[in-house]
């Protein structure tokens, strides 16, 4: 890697689970099964405890509580719309079991009397421009194709720079893979996030890190680099967000960050060796900043995402598919019905001709649990085999 002006690197590596619940030695695959019934430290009970035949037990240490209950994304695996109420003992223990719950990885929170919180003894929190929340870890028979497996891991580099754009320091995450060599011109993936997420939330959350060292180590997917700025330009509940949001995007990833990769890292700067793709708002960022930058990308993922086509004026230029290497759009199975904007892009692409690769699957919503999926079964395998294959 060509020298950067300032960066931390960020080295993952893979381990045999042989720790409590919850212990944080290792990146474990499996990291709230009860092994040796310790608590995790400084909480005073364990929750949540993932049994092996999946169900799940919560606990929460609160007394002098009138009502606890389960909520946010958690509650549609289980098939619940309202949050689900725990059970009080008589040494002020609120309890709940629920599931089996499918192996993944699940966003929870509790209420307790009204209020919202993380889970107090659960020390996987998640964080990004959103309140914070608790993650749930339902584990399977092994690691998953998200999880640090024993194979050559690559690297995540934070960078900090000066944005000309926003005027303040800001900062993004590149992904290199396993053996990077300054020899190789590697395509490069711009990967947005979406409202609320912030620059790390792709390897923090999405894990993409993992998922590509694991594609890599399969021989399902060809090394890349990956490029994780943020997009969150201004304040996401701003009432004029979306009048500006697009130009700061474009402005900032083609005259600052795309010059920066370009300098510091052995990267292709053909159209043909660049991609662009992003999640919900990132992913309308990657739409309507890509396909308004056709001499600079050549690929394009657009997940749980979609803008009017008004918004891209080149769909109308009768060679659009000639410019194109790759297109795909997909979304997960339950945040998509007839009225979705994913069908309606689909079906405006199929009316004009569009070429592209649509997807719908996973049992996720609008969630990781939907983004991990596209990666890893979808896009990741998919780009750019049309150019070296």
């Amino acid at each position: 890697m060509k020298k950067s002006f300032f960066s931390f690197i960020v080295f993952f590596f893979a381990g045999i689970n042989i720790f409590a619940q919850q212990a944080n030695v290792n990146l474990s695959w499996d990291p709230q099964k009860n092994t040796q019934n310790l608590i995790p430290y400084d909480a005073r009970v364990i929750s949540p405890e993932v049994l092996d035949d999946n169900t799940v037990i919560f606990r929460v240490p609160a007394p002098d509580a009138k009502e606890v209950a389960l909520a946010w994304q958690v509650l549609l695996p289980l098939q619940a719309t309202d949050p689900i109420p725990f059970e009080k003992s008589k040494d002020g223990i609120w309890t709940l079991k629920v599931g089996p719950l499918k192996p993944d990885i699940y966003y929870y929170k509790i209420n307790i009397d009204g209020v919202s919180v993380v889970d107090p003894s659960n020390t996987l929190t998640g964080y990004a421009s959103m309140p914070a929340w608790s993650i749930l870890v339902v584990h399977g028979d092994g690691p998953a194709y998200y999880d640090a497996q024993n194979v050559p891991h690559g690297i995540v580099s934070r960078i900090i720079y000066h944005s000309f754009v926003t005027e303040g320091e800001r900062e993004m995450f590149v992904y290199t893979p396993p053996g990077y060599d300054d020899d190789i011109q590697y395509p490069v993936l711009y990967l947005f996030g979406g409202s609320g997420e912030l620059a790390g939330s792709w390897t923090e959350f999405g894990r993409v890190n993992f998922i590509m060292d694991n594609l890599i180590a399969e021989g399902k997917a060809i090394p890349m680099i990956i490029v994780m700025p943020n997009n969150q330009m201004v304040h996401r509940n701003d009432p004029n967000h979306t009048n500006v949001t697009f130009d700061l995007v474009d402005r900032e990833l083609t005259t600052q960050i795309m010059p920066y990769i370009d300098r510091n890292y052995s990267v292709r700067t053909d159209k043909h060796g660049r991609a662009i793709c992003g999640l919900s708002m990132g992913g309308r960022h990657a739409q309507v900043v890509g396909f308004n930058n056709l001499d600079l990308f050549g690929s394009f993922g657009l997940f749980s995402s979609a803008v009017g086509l008004d918004q891209t004026p080149s769909i109308s230029d009768p060679d659009f598919n000639s410019k194109v290497d790759y297109l795909f759009v997909g979304a997960g199975t339950n945040e998509t019905n007839d009225k979705s904007r994913q069908v309606i892009l689909h079906q405006q692409f199929e009316e004009n001709s569009i070429a592209h690769d649509y997807y719908i699957g996973s049992d996720g919503a609008h969630t990781f649990n939907t983004w991990r999926h596209l990666l890893y079964y979808q896009f990741l395998p998919k780009l750019w085999r049309n150019n070296y294959e």
